[in-house]
């Protein structure tokens, strides 16, 4: 425990970082905003029906900015100290680690084998830490692969403490060779551990797509006659520490769950698999804290766990409200600048209000505030409440909430009061946690609700935000770390379908929410979060709505150039417009330059920004519209995860953890024949014949009159499709497929001959 009365430094500090420049220019671009609504509004009656549908879009532009302007009004995060730590804590507490997979073809062993090395190898006692694997795929490959990376994890960890290694991911770490200034001691060490590292991704390597080492006499038998989608509960302890010291060479407790599936059964995706592992985790280890990985996602920072320990553990900020730790999602592959420069200062800001926002990955949780604590019930020193003992460890009420498991009932209530519960050896527990996994032990219980908030919330793909906002309507607060380095890297899919399946999911399950009972439109009124934490959270679920607007916008230049109507407005007006582009434009590019990016950068970004909103999240709208009428249910599709190949080199050179790829095709964005890129082509052939009719003559006569502000427009829509024009002309997988351009041209000559004969 925390010693608060010691007149040592904090553990941790609040940085604020107001500029009241960025704030004049967010309300000068909001100005300009509204000084165009305001002209649109006084000239209606001097323009046809372009005027209107204008005015409607750029009205969601600025209530857009509105709200961003709001949430980056008061950005923050959180410094931390961890070499004060061993100074103010005796007793370091447990953290359960939770790696989740669901498809070893998609998500390949070797990834999920770096991510788990990395968090066997942070820095903090061994004995402290237990990782969870669930495996939603029941795959004995992936079983496999676990058992094998623990026999390298007894090579690997006290390697990594020995020397004090930064990367603790081996793909990553062992890209550069030791230097001339090294000990041969650590190059022995070295090239003794890397040939092991290399014995071991062989092995993985070999046993993709066989099954020789199957053996139906070893423990492999669980997994015979299984399916995905319809197998049996299956929990299996790969290595326990049996040290329980703490030692250096030790290495903690790894544990494979595979929850029960059958074809009748919904399984709630991700939750489900979240809230096995918090049942299993408490009944095995029932660590107070909790982190939870995306399986691509490695530790990066061998200190991440005592960074966020220094916020829940710092006294002085009243560390009882504050219901988890959110690190930023940061890659090592170049395909996610625009999400870097988003965290940083969308995420600083919304840290600023009520604290991050859950996303899904690098986040460590408070085990109470999982099972259902709201901030009222709890005393100043953090234990419960009298209301709250009635309340919550009634028999009957933790029966009906928690299942009917008296083993999973005891660990709640030990959680819930704060008490260590410890069985002598984790298979004492396999029984017990074979029950809690079958597919029927949430029934009528409050595991997922929406209402009660217990566990991983459903009725959502996006099961993250969803739980967040469940978090922070109970009064809870979350804290903000961005470390350098970063704390965990992943990879994202290329530019391309992945992409926007991805893309289409996010969007998807933030709508979900948007039209739940979790909704922020709801709880600004009645429930205890912030009205500016409301807001960041509108910002974010509405994004699959953004689609339609932007569509619009995107064929207005050329229907006005086709119709031969004005769309901006005209004279020493016009500079509104220019203005608000320039200033924009100019705006966003200095975010990226800041954080080290090029101008290139910022390009793909903004290139990309308006492909994934026209294109991707234009059917997260037609998914919730069928939801929401009862036709189909939404559902969770996992994207590919690779490990790229790398150059050699430094990594510590990049700010962001950005590895370079040295494959020519790096950066092209990929096509293939799924709907998602039929909007896209559209758009650039649309555009294209309004520039093409406007060089020969095609518009119509009379009307409002188009000038060169509407054919700019369409020029610069054609430049932020680039990828799409390119993707006429290539081939392969960079090509647009001829049914996509057949489909697309037929759409864009109707829009022609609409536009010109209306």
């Amino acid at each position: 425990m925390a010693d608060s009365s010691s007149p040592l430094p904090p553990l941790c500090e609040r940085i604020s970082h107001n500029s009241y420049l960025l704030r004049a220019v967010d309300l000068t671009i909001l100005g300009l905003l509204f000084s165009l609504l305001l002209y649109r509004i006084l000239h209606v009656n001097q323009n046809d029906t372009v005027w209107v549908v204008a005015f409607l879009c750029e009205s969601c532009f600025s209530f857009v900015w509105l709200l961003i302007t709001c949430i980056k009004w008061s950005p923050a995060d959180y410094k931390t100290y961890p070499d004060r730590l061993d100074e103010r804590v005796h007793d370091l507490p447990s953290v359960d680690m939770f790696v989740t997979t669901a498809d070893p073809v998609r998500e390949p062993p070797i990834i999920v084998v770096n991510t788990v090395l990395s968090l066997l190898a942070v820095n903090y006692p061994a004995n402290k830490l237990a990782c969870y694997v669930s495996d939603d795929g029941c795959s004995p490959l992936t079983y496999f692969s676990l058992k094998e990376a623990s026999k390298f994890a007894k090579i690997w960890v006290p390697f990594c403490k020995k020397y004090n290694v930064n990367v603790r991911a081996p793909f990553m770490y062992f890209l550069n060779p030791p230097t001339a200034t090294e000990s041969s001691e650590f190059s022995k060490d070295w090239e003794m551990t890397k040939r092991e590292y290399e014995k071991l991704s062989q092995k993985l390597e070999d046993a993709t797509g066989r099954s020789h080492w199957l053996d139906p006499e070893d423990d492999f038998e669980a997994f015979s006659n299984t399916i995905s989608n319809d197998h049996s509960t299956i929990v299996k302890v790969v290595w326990e520490n049996k040290g329980g010291v703490g030692d250096e060479k030790e290495v903690p407790h790894v544990v494979y769950i595979s929850r029960e599936k059958r074809p009748n059964y919904f399984h709630h995706y991700k939750a489900g698999a979240m809230n096995f592992l918090v049942r299993v985790s408490g009944l095995m280890t029932n660590a107070p804290y909790m982190l939870n990985v995306d399986c691509d996602m490695y530790a990066n920072e061998a200190d991440v766990v005592r960074q966020a320990m220094c916020i829940f553990l710092q006294k002085s900020m009243n560390s009882n409200h504050c219901a988890f730790v959110q690190y930023p999602q940061d890659f090592y592959d170049s395909n996610a600048d625009e999400l870097t420069v988003l965290q940083l200062y969308l995420g600083r800001g919304i840290a600023g209000i009520q604290g991050p926002l859950y996303g899904g990955s690098g986040c460590f949780h408070t085990r109470r505030v999982m099972y259902g604590l709201s901030l009222d019930d709890l005393e100043d020193d953090g234990s419960l409440s009298s209301i709250a003992t009635r309340k919550y460890l009634a028999e009957e009420s933790l029966a009906r909430e928690f299942g009917k498991s008296k083993e999973m009932v005891k660990s709640v209530v030990d959680a819930l009061q704060r008490k260590s519960y410890l069985h002598n050896t984790l298979k004492d527990s396999l029984e017990a946690a074979q029950e809690v996994g079958h597919c029927h032990y949430e029934y009528q219980t409050s595991w997922g609700n929406t209402v009660i908030n217990i566990g991983w919330l459903y009725d959502s793909t996006a099961e993250d935000v969803n739980t967040s906002i469940g978090i922070h309507s109970r009064g809870w607060t979350s804290s903000y770390i961005l470390p350098d380095p970063p704390a965990f890297l992943g990879c994202m899919p290329q530019g391309g379908p992945e992409a926007m399946v991805q893309q289409r999911r996010w969007a998807t399950g933030l709508l979900e929410v948007l039209f739940n009972k979790q909704s922020p439109l709801i709880g600004m009124f009645r429930r205890k979060i912030r009205f500016r934490q409301s807001m960041a959270y509108l910002y974010v679920f509405s994004w699959g709505l953004r689609s339609i607007p932007e569509l619009f916008y995107c064929l207005l230049p050329a229907y006005c150039v086709l119709h031969n109507s004005a769309l901006f407005p005209k004279g020493v007006y016009l500079g509104i417009i220019v203005t608000l582009v320039g200033m924009h434009c100019l705006y966003t590019l200095w975010e990226f330059m800041s954080l080290g990016f090029s101008v290139q950068s910022w390009y793909v970004s903004q290139s990309f920004g308006r492909i994934k909103t026209t294109c991707s999240w234009l059917f997260s709208i037609l998914d919730i519209i069928l939801k929401l009428l009862g036709i189909s249910k939404t559902v969770f599709i996992v994207t590919k995860k690779t490990m790229p190949e790398t150059k050699s080199g430094s990594g510590s050179e990049k700010s962001q953890g950005e590895v370079d790829c040295p494959n020519k095709d790096s950066g092209k964005f990929e096509f293939d024949g799924s709907l998602y890129f039929l909007p896209g082509t559209f758009i650039v052939l649309v555009n294209l014949a309004a520039l093409a009719g406007c060089l020969v003559g095609l518009q119509r006569h009379g009307g409002g009159g188009s000038g060169l502000a509407e054919a700019c427009g369409c020029i610069l829509v054609v430049i932020l499709f680039l990828p799409f024009l390119k993707g006429m002309f290539e081939k392969g997988k960079f090509g647009i497929p001829l049914s996509t351009l057949s489909k697309a041209a037929f759409l864009a000559v109707l829009f022609v001959v609409f536009s010109v004969g209306n």
